[in-house]
This record gives C-alpha cells, structure tokens and sequence, in this order.
C-alpha cells in the first residue's frame, strides 16, 4: 500500500474519505481550494495539507481527487495552476467525481504523456456510506493500476468493480444515476396516488418491501420514511443529482439514443430545482407532487 495518499476536495464526501483512510493507518496530503476545510481535515491525526496542488501533486504516488464538475475538474487537473505539471512518471490518479466520459478521456491522454496513469472511479453511495467506509466504486482505466489502488479503494468501500477502459466507470455510473432518478420520481408519485385516493400508505409500504413484488427498491425502503417525517436534509442533493442525469443525457445524446423519459424526469429534476429545492436532498422532487395534491406526504 502507498506511504502518502493524496486526496483533492474536501467536500460532502470527500473529507470523510480522508478521515477514514487516515483512521487506517494511510498518511494523507490533503487539499482544497477552500481553506477552511483545510483546517477542518488537518485536525484528522495522519493528515496533512497542502498548500496548493502542485505541492500535493508532486508530494503524492496516488491521488484522488473528489470535484464537484467538468469544469473543476479539468481545471484542477490541466488548467494553467493544475496538477499536470507536477505530477511525477508512475503516479496513479484517481478520480471519484461524477463527471462526463469525455472529460475524463481527454485528462487520461493528457496525463499518459507524462507516464501517469488516469483512473475514473465513480462512486455509489452517497455521505452515510463516506463516512462508514461502505462506498461501492466503478473502475475505469489500466487494469494493472485497478490492482495497484485496489487496498486502498478496499479500505474506502465495500463493493469495487473494474468496468473497462478510461471512462467506463464514469459510463455506468451515469446510467446508474438516471435509473435512480426515474426512480425516485416514480416513488414520489405512487406516494402522491396513496395519499390522494385515501389508500393506506403504512400497508402500501408494508407490501412493496416485504410483500416480494418487483416494485421494491432501496431508495423505496429508505426514503419513504424520510419523506413521511418531512426529513428532507441532503444525504446527496437534489442540484447534484440534476448535475448527474444532465451528464447522462449529455451521455444518450452522444450516442444518439432517444431516452424520452430521461428527459422527462431532467425536466422534472430541474422544476424542483428552480422552485429553490436544489440543496435538500434529491428526495425533495416530492415536493413537486405535495403541491399537486395539496397536502405534505407526513401531514
């Protein structure tokens, strides 16, 4: 395993990340590029920080970084201040963030020339699994480096997955994200139908989840209850998960596949968005269909 670890973005899931790769033992250069959470993660014993990423880049031999899009992201690693430079022949990259295929391809070929190895691994879960150390991670790049980064991904998560070549993880992992906001829509609005035709929701929950039908999902199991008590506080956002599926419709466009109910629910996701829900959690799309039958899901 790698002495020193790097790990850029110290955000929602990445400062849980350095936490708990510096409770096991893994020294950690930490940075981001705002300095109070800097401060918050050089706290953590086994964490270090960094003053800017040149100084991470060159001080690490495997470097995660956790960004919130394409653009921090390219600028992070190829922009005029970025990590290129820095980095040195041998060095593993490892990109958790969700971003575009495309984007992370043209960092892999930019990266290569200097001998680095640029890895996409996008991640299942959201701030409960970070913090538990139960994140599931989707691989793309050099198989030989997925071994390399393999005990540290093993110290990370519970589930990892080698998917292909560059941008593989990333593919996935926006197909995954569109098949979770269908769902979730399609939750809220079963909930909505139960309340507004008087139909019993503790049974209706009591049949999805245990009475062996296919309508059950995990995001059924555990959002419902949430949604009942009004517990609409961000365990992943409702902007992020607009951000995700506007990739995966970047994705099918690229492609040149027709996803009309993709694009329904991108509408749907950017209605909740505008109405100022957009840092609740994504479960908050219920909103919209509270409004349609004028009554809280937890009233």
């Amino acid at each position: 395993m790698q002495s020193k670890v790097g790990f850029v973005g110290l955000g929602t899931m990445g400062f849980p990340m350095t936490r708990v790769l510096a409770e096991h033992g893994v020294s950690v250069l930490a940075y981001d590029a705002d300095w109070a959470a800097c401060e918050r993660a050089e706290k953590i014993a086994g964490v270090r920080v960094a003053h800017s990423l040149s100084e991470i880049a060159a001080g690490t031999g495997v470097l995660f970084t956790c960004l919130p899009n394409d653009r921090i992201v390219r600028e992070v690693y190829l922009g005029e201040n970025g990590m290129a430079q820095a980095l040195t022949s041998g060095a593993i990259t490892v990109d958790c963030s969700t971003v575009s295929p495309a984007i992370t391809r043209q960092i892999h070929a930019a990266l290569a020339e200097a001998g680095v190895r640029h890895m996409d691994a996008a991640m299942l879960g959201s701030l409960p699994q970070a913090e538990t150390g139960e994140i599931g991670f989707v691989v793309g790049g050099d198989p030989n480096a997925f071994e390399e980064i393999a005990p540290l991904l093993d110290i990370l998560g519970r589930f990892r997955k080698y998917a292909g070549p560059t941008g593989s993880g990333h593919q996935i992992k926006l197909i995954h994200q569109m098949l979770v906001a269908v769902n979730a829509v399609a939750v809220a609005e079963a909930v909505a139908l139960c309340l507004a035709t008087g139909t019993d929701l503790d049974s209706f929950y009591d049949v999805v989840c245990g009475g062996g039908g296919f309508a059950y999902s995990r995001y059924f199991e555990k959002r419902v209850p949430r949604m009942r008590a009004g517990d609409f506080t961000p365990l992943f956002t409702l902007g992020l998960m607009t951000k995700d599926i506007m990739l995966s419709q970047g994705l099918a466009r690229s492609a040149e596949v027709e996803t009309p109910l993709l694009d329904h629910i991108v509408g749907t996701f950017m209605q909740a968005g505008q109405e100022d829900w957009g840092g609740e959690d994504f479960s908050a799309v219920a909103h919209l269909y509270e409004a349609a039958i004028g009554r809280k899901f937890g009233e």
